[in-house]
Order: C-alpha cells, then sequence, then structure tokens
C-alpha cells in the first residue's frame, strides 16, 4: 500500500517564516486547504498554479483578499513575443520572486534537518513531526532577529 503525506503551509513574505501548516494526504488537492492556510491578516495571498480558480471557491468569495496566483508553465511559454507579452513576463517573475521568499522553511526541513521521505506512521504522527520540523526551521530562520533583540537588550 502506497502512502503519501503532503504538507500545505501558510508563510509570511516578508519574515520568511510558518504561521500555519496542514498535514494532509497526497490526493488532497491545494487549492482546498487555502482558506485554512489564512491567518486573517492578509491582504494578498500568493499561490503557485496549484492554486488557480482559489477565488472562485464558494469558502473563498467573501474574503478581502487579492490571490496573485501563478499562471500555469504550459499558458506562460506560449505568451506572444509583443510587449503586453513581455509586462505578463514581468508579472509572472515578480509573484515567482515573492513566492520564492517563503520556500526557505522547506530548504532548512529538507537540506538541513534532512527530513526527505515520509515516514509510515500515519496522518497524525507524520503531521507532528511536521509540524516539529518547521517549528524549529522558524527558530533557525529568526536567529538573525532572535539575536539583534538579545544584543540591543544586553546593551
Amino acid at each position: 500500500m502506497a502512502f503519501r503525506h503532503e504538507g500545505a503551509y501558510g508563510c509570511r513574505a516578508k519574515s520568511g517564516l510558518v504561521h500555519t501548516l496542514i498535514g494532509t494526504a497526497a490526493n488532497i488537492h491545494d487549492v482546498t486547504q487555502a482558506q485554512a492556510l489564512l491567518h486573517g491578516d492578509e491582504t494578498d495571498v500568493f499561490g503557485d498554479a496549484g492554486y488557480q480558480g482559489v477565488e472562485k471557491r464558494e469558502e473563498n468569495l467573501e474574503l478581502p483578499v487579492t490571490w496573485p496566483i501563478a499562471m500555469r508553465p504550459s499558458r506562460r511559454k506560449t505568451l506572444p513575443k509583443t510587449m503586453v507579452g513581455e509586462l505578463m513576463e514581468r508579472l509572472e517573475h515578480a509573484k515567482a520572486s515573492i513566492r520564492a521568499k517563503v520556500e526557505h522553511p522547506f530548504h532548512v526541513v529538507k537540506n538541513l534537518f534532512m527530513h526527505r521521505k515520509t515516514r509510515y506512521k500515519g496522518m497524525t504522527k507524520n503531521t507532528a513531526q511536521m509540524f516539529s520540523l518547521f517549528g524549529l526551521a522558524n527558530l533557525l530562520l529568526a536567529r538573525r532577529w532572535l539575536c539583534s533583540t538579545n544584543s540591543q537588550v544586553a546593551s
């Protein structure tokens, strides 16, 4: 029996710290978890192409949020070589730059903590492990702010 676990997470673009984590089976689509990843203060929510159509979902219609979602790669390749196509490509590049900032917690979890495979322990235990790993990743990523705060208090 194959078992796959997936984690969807909400992350602040400015700090890169994870504020929400949801563990799901891999056959659950990301777009169904979008509202659960919000903490309430968002004005813009960036997502990859897997979140296409999120603004049309019933649970998200009333949210005062702008959803700048990435264009699908196949559609992006067919952009015309005109001024409008070039502007759209620049817009997609800007969206990708913002989304790239929030990939750092995954780098820490996968490469520094060497968590590359899900262990078959059940959804609850795998999700608890992801909470621990992303919590530690937050501490590691926030060390520059934590250290600068401590040095200011000591002086």
